[in-house]
């Protein structure tokens, strides 16, 4: 998946190994989260591969190496798109599915705490949607950017959605 999302990324403009990551924190870092440990491996596959090509520009303290996306790497990302979509799995709904087996105060713990991450990353991409719709106002063709805006208020939608269902179970419990 992160070949596919620097490929993605990519296709915008050709970017360093710093500000891919950076770009990834800041767009699709709400639903896929990535370490510089596993992003400079997955940019020499695509270099192997020839979907990248890598080049060495002069920075301020020290070269730094700029990749562009080429010809295959393109094709590569857009037949990835054209793919079945897929829903992901969920790990913590599982752990939820077992809770019964921890003991009462551990179970509360666990969802409360689950409960203050979820209402955490809401506050940041509602931050973030604010920013991107008034950047939109700015712009020509804001209708290109209709399907990142729509993942966005997905995210939105989605953590108010689980922090309801969270509230609901933890109350029910006490009941």
């Amino acid at each position: 998946m992160l070949e596919h999302i620097l490929l993605g990324l990519l296709r915008e403009q050709p970017m360093t190994g710093y500000e891919l990551k950076k770009t990834i924190d800041s767009t699709v870092g709400f639903f896929y989260s990535t370490s510089f440990g596993s992003l400079y491996p997955a940019l020499k596959r695509l270099e192997e591969k020839e979907y990248v090509i890598v080049e060495e520009v002069k920075g301020d303290n020290k070269n730094k190496k700029m990749y562009t996306l080429q010809k295959d790497g393109e094709v590569a990302f857009v037949e990835w798109l054209k793919q079945p979509l897929k829903s992901s799995k969920n790990e913590h709904l599982l752990r939820i599915f077992f809770l019964d087996y921890l003991d009462e105060e551990k179970q509360t713990f666990l969802l409360k705490e689950y409960q203050n991450k979820l209402k955490s990353e809401r506050h940041k991409l509602k931050e973030v949607e604010k920013i991107v719709i008034g950047e939109l106002e700015g712009i020509t063709n804001p209708q290109d950017f209709y399907y990142r805006l729509s993942v966005l208020q997905y995210g939105v939608r989605h953590f108010e959605m689980e922090l309801d269902w969270l509230e609901d179970i933890i109350r029910r419990k006490d009941v």
